[in-house]
């Protein structure tokens, strides 16, 4: 998270997939939507169209959200996650797919990501799915913080466990 002049804040969005088309929707959905639970905030893109490619990018600097497609086609979300949440700080993954379906939803939640939005893209639910992931993160965070400095045990989530 970085604060850019004044009170705005910026929030960068990695989103990985081969697909174009998704890149350029994503881009404008943060370009050109309002963030009523995240006030002040301005939401960057960045893109990776493979795995490799997106390992680099998370490498290279710390972003705080993926949005990755199901299938990347030399390999999938599950290895991207594999990679991704042994990070020093991963990112909140968000699974997206044309075939979001309950099957694909439980076995991402079961996995580790955060949420799965389907495609294509509903302005609306990347809002909402972005901007609850970001509270999320951010609510974590200032947790483990005030943990290290008071020294005693971080709250349990209130995030539903997917059975």
């Amino acid at each position: 998270m970085k604060k850019a002049e004044g009170s705005q804040q910026r929030i960068t969005v990695l989103s990985v997939g081969p697909a174009g088309e998704d890149h350029l929707a994503l881009s404008a959905i943060l370009a050109d939507s309002r963030w009523p639970l995240c006030p002040g905030s301005e939401w960057t893109l960045e893109t990776a169209t493979s795995l490799p490619a997106a390992l680099s990018v998370l490498n290279q600097k710390s972003i705080p959200l993926v949005l990755c497609e199901s299938d990347l086609g030399t390999a999938t979300w599950r290895e991207f996650w594999e990679e991704a949440s042994n990070l020093p700080d991963p990112p909140f993954l968000i699974v997206t797919s044309r075939l979001a379906d309950e099957y694909l939803w439980a076995e991402a939640l079961n996995l580790g990501a955060y949420d799965v939005l389907s495609k294509p893209f509903d302005p609306a639910e990347v809002v909402r799915a972005l901007s609850q992931a970001w509270l999320h993160r951010t609510s974590r965070h200032t947790r483990k913080r005030n943990h290290s400095a008071v020294g005693r045990p971080a709250p349990a989530s209130n995030r539903p466990v997917a059975v």
